[in-house]
């Protein structure tokens, strides 16, 4: 698994994704106090879904992305880097070939978060995919 997420990383470094969110993506948690906008990724499910003849999983990752900006501009252009970067794309998995990688969901919500600067309202859009992992060894 390490090898999956090391991929979603180098997909990441230098895209236009990266960019807009200051190189803030973090795996499973934010650090207190991090500078928005940022986006945190984790792994929502793995499924074996493998035959006998090989070895295939289904993997769901969460992309949530974090804005304080007051307009949609701002999470929605960090959606749309994101789905650029990340729809149908294939990723270079080592003793892996990703046989595919699609958005499934988007949900979108305001939270109230606590901030230094005290409690702010936060855009936070959660974007589903899976993953199709075949191992090669």
């Amino acid at each position: 698994m390490d090898a999956y997420l090391t991929a979603i990383m180098t997909k990441t470094t230098g895209s236009a994704f990266s960019t807009a969110v200051g190189g803030r993506i973090y795996l499973d948690a934010a650090p207190d106090k991090a500078t928005f906008p940022y986006c945190v990724f984790f792994i929502v499910s793995a499924v074996p879904n493998g035959t006998f003849t090989e070895d295939i999983d289904d993997i769901m990752i969460q992309f949530s992305l974090f804005s304080t900006s007051k307009g949609a501009t701002e999470i929605t252009g960090l959606y749309n880097k994101l789905t650029a970067l990340f729809d149908d794309c294939t990723l270079t998995v080592t003793d892996a070939l990703s046989l595919s990688f699609s958005r499934e969901n988007l949900m979108t919500s305001v939270e109230d978060m606590t901030t230094t600067a005290g409690t702010v309202g936060v855009k936070h859009w959660s974007v589903d995919y899976i993953g199709k992992v075949h191992y090669t060894a």
